[in-house]
């Protein structure tokens, strides 16, 4: 280029441009918020139909007066008076309820205590004998609810059952005149054991795995700084594993509130004895043995109202932990 030359302008689309954000880039987030859903979606679909569905009808199906007839059923719509019933129904507060809330409580905090400690001694036993110890106590878990409690309706039956006869031995009852199935006490401390000996083993374990994970040279620092075996355990093993003990009282907690088999088929569980009932088993009363389908089912969304409290309780409880560490 000579002097005094004027530079011929580049062209328009020679110019070199930044990176363009227009309709790709907006494609690209489009795609990266909605692909996840797309792939979750048959399952929620399935969800969906399983849970869902079913949940909005027994909501609907509180709110009417419901008659079963042949070839199918005619609802009559009654509003709030099947909560209302409820609510002001002096079983619910006296026996009722506090069944639920007392049994629940003392099952989930049984399990997950005997459960951590079967952990414990399954972490200090050699490969070998943790493998077998841990298919032992697995063998409660995979027995199904019904077979358990026919085992220990066995073991507490009046004049025969193996407790009955070990109590009358030591002079502690007469089992010709005792009955544990009949007094309310009695009949939820052997629920509880029942409860108890089928959920712990799946804490054990899940406690187990997480147990596993925990560094060895923590336990070690805190030997060398003087921390004897509970302190070890409440600084270095509750803070470290806390999020699988919040999963696993969430699960025992939904499970134990919602007990239905373990207090049916015990002797008076079925509906002879009011006193035992919990919410699970007065919904299945009040609607298949009394054929009031709308009170039965108000009855069980209070149960799942219940429950959604008590989970968004502790779901809270875990994601705040999770923010903190």
């Amino acid at each position: 280029m000579t002097a005094g030359t004027v530079p011929a302008p580049v062209p328009e689309q020679a110019r070199p441009r930044g990176p363009r954000r227009g309709p790709t880039a907006r494609r690209k987030r489009l795609i990266t918020t909605t692909r996840p859903w797309l792939l979750l979606a048959p399952a929620l679909v399935v969800l969906a139909g399983l849970l869902l569905w079913p949940l909005i009808k027994v909501i609907l199906l509180s709110f009417q007066d419901y008659e079963v007839k042949f070839g199918g059923g005619v609802g009559t719509y009654t509003g709030f008076d099947h909560y209302t019933d409820l609510l002001g129904d002096g079983r619910l507060w006296r026996t009722v309820l506090p069944n639920t809330v007392l049994f629940a409580v003392a099952c989930v905090a049984l399990t997950v205590v005997l459960g951590t400690l079967a952990a414990l001694l399954l972490l200090r036993l050699g490969p070998v004998w943790r493998l077998i110890c841990s298919t032992a106590i697995m063998a409660a878990w995979a027995m199904p609810a019904v077979t358990g409690t026919f085992v220990w309706v066995w073991l507490f039956a009046a004049d025969d059952g193996l407790m009955s006869k070990l109590a009358g031995a030591l002079g502690l009852i007469d089992p010709a005149t005792t009955n544990w199935f009949t007094e309310r006490f009695a009949f939820y401390a052997i629920a509880t054991l029942n409860v108890v000996h089928h959920g712990f083993p799946f804490v054990a374990i899940t406690v187990l795995a997480g147990l596993l994970t925990i560094p060895k040279e923590l336990y070690e620092a805190g030997m060398i700084d003087g921390a004897n075996a509970w302190q070890r355990f409440w600084n270095i093993t509750v803070p470290t594993i806390k999020p699988i003990f919040l999963v696993v009282t969430i699960l025992s907690t939904i499970w134990d509130f919602k007990v239905f088999t373990q207090i049916y088929l015990m002797p008076g569980g079925s509906g002879t004895n009011e006193d035992v009932f919990n919410l699970g088993v007065w919904s299945y009363q009040r609607a298949f043995a009394q054929n009031d389908y709308g009170a039965g089912a108000a009855t069980a969304v209070l149960l799942t109202l219940l429950l959604l409290v008590i989970t968004f309780v502790y779901i809270r409880t875990l994601f705040k932990e999770s923010d903190e560490l």
